[in-house]
């Protein structure tokens, strides 16, 4: 059976049978393809309802907004903690923070390094230097004020070594903001 329109374009020899058999062809492969994509449809409605529900029935805009409360809570505390350690950190400046020991033999026949210096200042290098002098008499202890990283009174050498320890020991510094 010849058409014109299959003739037309170029295909007026062709067996309808032969043309039945394609067309049957490509419809089970569409049929298969239909069949695997409501299988898949399927699914993903599945788990989209699954997901818009949530954990024990909240909906996901509810979780959401709790998200957000507890977001905002811990911008509430984190504020709070850093307050906090800003205060800390202002109350410790006065704390003694900076050390230097300087342990000598104040008389050379006595031995063992008995007599020490320690230096002890604050973040604002204020604090002072106890002398302490051992000897066969006794034992005698000296404190000295220091005042900016300076003292008014002369200081001895094992004193000067014990104020630039501590001078040395800077605080760390901490970022809180």
């Amino acid at each position: 059976m010849n058409s014109k329109l299959f003739t037309k374009i170029g295909i007026g020899d062709i067996d309808l049978g032969f043309l039945f058999i394609i067309l049957l062809f490509l419809f089970i492969i569409i049929l298969v393809m239909q069949i695997i994509l409501l299988f898949k449809y399927g699914k993903l409605q599945g788990a989209y309802h699954n997901f818009m529900q949530g954990k024990k029935a909240k909906s996901l805009e509810q979780q959401i907004e709790a998200l957000f409360g507890d977001i905002d809570f811990l911008k509430t505390i984190t504020d709070k903690n850093r307050k906090d350690l800003l205060r800390i950190i202002d109350h410790t400046r006065d704390t003694f923070q900076r050390v230097g020991v300087v342990k000598y033999d104040a008389f050379k026949e006595m031995g063992g390094k008995l007599s020490f210096s320690v230096a002890m200042l604050n973040d604002r290098k204020n604090g002072f230097i106890l002398n302490s002098v051992h000897s066969s008499e006794g034992c005698y202890v000296y404190v000295k004020e220091i005042n900016r990283g300076e003292s008014a009174i002369s200081l001895g050498e094992e004193e000067q070594k014990a104020l630039a320890q501590a001078l040395q020991n800077e605080n760390q510094e901490f970022d809180c903001v």
